[in-house]
């Protein structure tokens, strides 16, 4: 299908390293074709109405690693092909090209992340930035997966590098969105296709500098007093870096409870809420949704960017439903 795209193109990926590595097999593999990427506005799990209007002008629309709203595609779909690489739930829009084995009812665990199921629907061999997306996803987590353990462990010794390797490159490739360089967000793909190996990631001294920085804001925003309320942990911090995600993970996985974060530093006018819990949360991500917010995620994952004056209220339901 991808070969059959002609004219001039555009890429939107998420920002992080599963949505970098998604564009840099994308471009890899269209590498004749007259391209150009972009990243939503941080944050935000949908297209702005000047953005749409904008992107109208292409003649196809390629979307990985990110489910847009419905309303965002067809609105694309009017005046461009439109092709969706994904892994994240929401509706099939059967009006494009809509690649997402996991939505069709495949088992998440076997489709881990966007690059993974670009890597396996290009064809292409097991390689470093398929990889890098799975653990960019999942971190540590995914040497629980028996599939994915393993052909990460052959990887690794083929390569000789180590899981803590791939792990470090995800943080300091993430560096760049947590601080909020979309600029950089958008080179990155491009830089992936000329580097040689793994150590010009993990010796990348502007990635590093970030990392060092994220790290002691990380730290301080762990140290904020943390709710238990029926069993969920609860954080309300103030930040204006994207490490929400992060901190939900490190409270959620070190605790092994569900744990929901709130961020009111990064919009002025909207929290940022991110959930992880061992129930399934399709129903409040649908909630979301059906409430106006745009909401997003996975099975254990709810991300939600909410109106400041009904932060209290969406809280008190998730908090609810997951008694």
């Amino acid at each position: 299908m991808l070969k059959e795209l002609n004219g001039k193109g555009l890429l939107i990926h998420h920002w992080d390293t599963d949505g970098i590595c998604s564009a840099r097999l994308l471009l890899e593999y269209l590498s004749d074709k007259d391209i150009v990427n972009k990243t939503p506005g941080l944050g935000n799990y949908f297209l702005t109405d000047d953005e749409v209007k904008k992107y109208s002008i292409y003649d196809f629309v390629i979307v990985a690693d990110m489910s847009l709203p419905k309303e965002n595609i067809l609105a694309l779909a009017k005046n461009s092909k439109v092709a969706i690489f994904d892994h994240h739930l929401g509706p099939v829009i059967k009006e494009v090209f809509h690649h997402n084995p996991v939505i069709k009812g495949d088992d998440p665990n076997k489709y881990p992340s966007a690059s993974w199921i670009i890597n396996d629907y290009l064809k292409n061999p097991v390689n470093l930035f398929a990889l890098l997306g799975v653990v960019g996803d999942h971190e540590k987590r995914i040497q629980n997966n028996s599939v994915f353990s393993k052909i990460i462990d052959e990887f690794c010794k083929e390569k000789n590098i180590t899981f803590e390797d791939l792990h470090n490159m995800v943080f300091l490739i993430d560096s760049s969105y947590k601080i909020g360089d979309r600029i950089e967000i958008e080179n990155m793909p491009h830089l992936f296709l000329k580097i040689k190996d793994h150590n010009d990631i993990l010796n990348n001294n502007k990635w590093n500098k970030n990392l060092k920085l994220l790290n002691t804001e990380i730290s301080k925003q762990l140290e904020a007093p943390t709710e238990e309320i029926n069993g969920l942990l609860f954080k309300k911090i103030h930040t204006k870096y994207s490490i929400i995600s992060t901190i939900t993970r490190q409270i959620a996985w070190t605790t092994k409870k569900d744990t929901m974060v709130v961020n009111t530093g990064f919009f002025p006018d909207s929290d940022e809420l991110y959930v992880r819990s061992s129930k399934n949360l399709e129903s409040m991500i649908m909630r979301g949704k059906n409430l106006g917010f745009k909401c997003g995620g996975k099975k254990e994952v709810l991300g939600s960017i909410v109106p400041k004056d009904q932060t209290d209220s969406f809280v008190k339901e998730i908090i609810e439903f997951l008694k």
